[in-house]
């Protein structure tokens, strides 16, 4: 009797799944509690840096604050560095990153991608001596890095046997070569052209090309909906040059074409 009272229980429970409201995701969320909080770097202008004013700016804060003027929610922005971006929008402290982030088959695996948002070159910056022709150059050469960055894997893959130091920060990585620690450094091109319009007279030159790495704006993985209205936000920019208008404020030049 217990058994069949149990197996009819459970009928009965299976029954009434199918009227259970669904559980809403990541984009019903936000436009719910009417914030968007977005992952973004204070430590790598042109793409993010803070004011004189103590405010955050740069391209990816005004693309952020793009994004939620059209959800229509106000933008919370979370101070991040390149070896936590992407852990953030795992543990569910943001919902998304727009942190001059990079696509690579490791994050595709635990993270979404949008479409791209702005052009981005790694490159090799240094003096003017040495002169490095390709990759091999780079070998026995310190060489600063930020841990986690696209530019990291590159060295990696590209120059084995350079000398390759780590820090945890953009900030930290720059003031390795400013500071004479190390011989070069690997960054995106407009961040060495933001620090060479500051010091003008610094001996810095473009070494050699890691990558064209554009940047893309990271989603929780299978949040699908919030993904495609985000890639509807960009498009819409793309469109009406908007994102061509940012690209020149920032980056001293229009995106132009950028990958879907």
């Amino acid at each position: 009797m217990t058994a069949r009272i149990l197996f009819a229980a459970a009928i009965g429970f299976m029954a009434t799944l199918g009227t259970v409201p669904a559980v809403a995701d990541a984009l019903d969320d936000i436009i719910a509690r009417k914030t968007i909080r977005v992952a973004v770097p204070t430590d790598y202008p042109p793409f993010g840096s803070v004011g004189a004013d103590m405010q955050p700016r740069g391209m990816d804060i005004d693309v952020a604050n793009l994004i939620g003027e059209k959800l229509g929610v106000k933008v919370e922005l979370v101070p991040v560095t390149a070896p936590n971006r992407v852990a953030y929008l795992q543990s569910g402290k943001t919902d998304l990153t727009i942190s001059s982030l990079g696509k690579t088959e490791e994050r595709a695996k635990v993270i979404d991608f949008s479409i791209a948002y702005s052009p981005f070159f790694d490159a090799v910056f240094g003096k003017k001596e040495p002169a490095v022709k390709d990759y091999a150059d780079l070998s026995g050469k310190s060489i600063s890095v930020t841990r986690g960055s696209m530019q990291d894997k590159e060295l990696e893959d590209l120059a084995p046997k350079a000398v390759v130091k780590r820090f945890e920060d953009n900030n930290s990585t720059i003031a390795a070569f400013m500071s004479g620690q190390v011989e070069m450094f690997a960054s995106g091109t407009p961040v060495a052209a933001a620090i060479k319009r500051r010091n003008p007279d610094l001996d810095l030159e473009l070494k050699i090309v890691l990558a064209n790495a554009p940047c893309y704006v990271g989603v929780v993985k299978g949040e699908q909906k919030l993904l495609d209205k985000v890639n509807a936000i960009i498009r819409e920019a793309k469109a009406s040059g908007e994102i061509d208008r940012l690209s020149v404020k920032w980056l001293g030049a229009p995106a132009g074409e950028l990958p879907e």
